[in-house]
């Protein structure tokens, strides 16, 4: 009847994907939790306090469950934090750009958890600005066909290809919230007919996806702009994340946490703490116990033990899994599996504060800078550390709202996506503090991002700095330990992306992931279902 072929392993693989966007019933957890006895008897430990630890960690809080979360910073967030200059003139977001956090699964998630009341969400004046050599154009907000008749003046003989496009995408951010708002229904045998965009997207690249839909290369290059937020140019990338996150973009907009990313995280852990969690700042666990071949706890650097009927890891993957349990615990055909898998690209970002207000004197609030050359061209560039060459962009924070800047200052981010390879020579220096030659190549490329975002979007810029920062690869393992300095875990490869993607429940019992390394990967909406999907993971084995 159906000529389709639907194997137990791609369902299975739906079903860990959709768990990620689970709409929960409390009511049930409830009665589940109820059927496990005393919930003394549950102890649950989280290795990091990044949003996918803090998310699923709320949960288990709020279910009643004892929860004991170990952070080795002192604050907690990971990437969702903020720092100070100046005495606290300066205030700077680490990483947030934009977020669809509204009007969705991972909104809904933060309801379920009491944290989107605590939250003031601004809208972006747009979703982007995307500067190339031949074009400059503002994507609108909450308005898909304002941006088909934008692109439409540029590209007018792709108009077919591109209403196509953009309504497939829109089409994919759909039918995942569908199956979000299903609470995870469906008959599997129908999944191809109930969900049919993500059915035919699920081993197609980005690239092959725009391949369908249009033919002029400048037009492709236009519609893959925002690769850089998922890590990987066209070619690699798996056209579902892809299509999923943008079209949530097109449609709910884009929003920014105010005052910074700082607050959502502080949110998450006032909501653990008030629900009878405890959180440890300055605690790095390093060991991670078994009993009888399943968890029991972990040990932490001064030796410091926790006991624990499931380990929720917010830690890399391969650290997890090769450096903190015993030797030979994890079967070696799943380590060599995941050994294939590549922790994601960095960043190189200046943080600057400026000595004048230049709020709506610059068009945008994010800037994506393209050398015109094409997205492959320029992830070449940013691997091989061309900070010269490679595409880039410039956030303006005060074209968010007013205020955001102390009086007659401004604050900027510029970014660099990176590999880590240019920075691996001044990694043992860095780490043994001998950073001469590692603080010389930082001041270069701090001056050249600098003049490019001068030249290209502010000028005179460098004529305003009064407060510098910059940070590096090596800067991002320092605070999150993630290998090479990853931002988005593993990368979004066609071998580990959507149905294929790594699961959150390890072959060590006990054992799970959460955040970017896990299901279903990077980013704030990413790393915060992540969380629930552990959390409900854990629930069901329990039971």
């Amino acid at each position: 009847m159906f000529k389709q072929k639907i194997s137990r392993r791609s369902f299975l693989s739906i079903s860990t994907m959709a768990a990620a966007s689970l709409a929960l019933d409390w009511r049930k957890i409830a009665v589940y939790a109820s059927e496990l006895g005393p919930k003394k008897d549950y102890p649950v430990v989280i290795i990091g306090a990044g949003l996918g630890g803090l998310c699923c960690a709320a949960y288990l809080a709020r279910t009643g469950f004892p929860v004991t979360l170990l952070e080795q910073h002192n604050i907690p967030g990971g990437y969702a934090t903020s720092f100070e200059r100046e005495g606290g003139k300066f205030n700077f977001e680490v990483s947030l750009h934009g977020t669809s956090i509204h009007n969705n699964g991972t909104a809904r998630c933060l309801k379920e958890l009491d944290v989107l009341r605590r939250l003031e969400l601004v809208l972006l004046p747009d979703v982007y600005r995307l500067k190339t050599p031949k074009l400059d154009i503002s994507v609108p907000q909450q308005n898909p066909d304002g941006y088909i008749s934008l692109l439409n003046t540029h590209f007018p003989h792709e108009s077919k290809g591109i209403k196509s496009f953009v309504e497939e995408m829109i089409g994919v951010s759909k039918e995942i919230d569908e199956l979000s708002l299903n609470k995870n229904k469906f008959i599997k045998i129908l999944f191809p007919f109930q969900y049919p965009k993500l059915w035919r997207i699920r081993k197609k690249t980005l690239a092959q996806m725009l391949e369908e839909h249009v033919t002029d290369p400048e037009l492709k290059h236009v519609l893959s702009a925002l690769w850089g937020y998922y890590g990987l140019p066209p070619e690699k990338l798996s056209a579902f994340y892809y299509a999923n996150a943008t079209g949530g973009y097109l449609t709910n907009g884009s929003y920014y946490i105010k005052n910074r990313s700082q607050a959502l995280s502080n949110a998450l852990a006032e909501v653990i703490e008030e629900s009878g969690g405890v959180i440890h700042y300055d605690t790095t666990v390093e060991k991670i116990l078994l009993k009888d071949g399943a968890v029991s706890g972990v040990e932490t650097r001064n030796r410091k033990t926790f006991p624990a009927k499931a380990v929720v890891s917010n830690a890399g993957a391969m650290t997890t899994l090769k450096k903190m349990l015993p030797a030979n615990t994890v079967p070696s055909d799943y380590l060599q599996k995941l050994e294939t898998y590549n922790p994601s690209i960095s960043s190189f970002i200046v943080w600057l504060g400026l000595n004048q207000e230049i709020r709506g004197k610059i068009k945008g609030a994010g800037i994506h800078v393209a050398s015109g050359k094409g997205p492959d061209a320029d992830y070449e560039s940013c691997m091989k550390g061309a900070v010269d060459e490679g595409s880039y962009s410039v956030s303006i924070y005060d074209n968010i709202y007013p205020g955001y800047s102390a009086p007659g200052t401004s604050s900027l981010m510029l970014l660099f996506l990176c590999g880590y390879e240019p920075w691996r020579k001044y990694q043992k220096g860095y780490r043994t503090g001998q950073k001469d030659d590692y603080n010389k190549e930082k001041e270069r490329w701090t001056n050249l991002l600098i003049g490019r975002a001068e030249k290209d979007v502010i000028p005179n810029l460098s004529t305003m700095i009064k407060v510098k920062e910059s940070a590096t690869p090596l800067t991002n393992w320092r605070y999150t330990r993630n290998p090479r300095g990853a931002i988005y875990g593993f990368e979004q490869s066609m071998d580990n992306a959507f149905m294929n993607r790594i699961k959150n429940r390890t072959p060590v019992p006990g054992l799970y992931l959460a955040g970017a390394w896990g299901n279903p990967g990077g980013g704030f909406a990413g790393v915060l279902r992540s969380g629930q999907a552990s959390f409900t993971k854990i629930l069901e084995d329990w039971r």
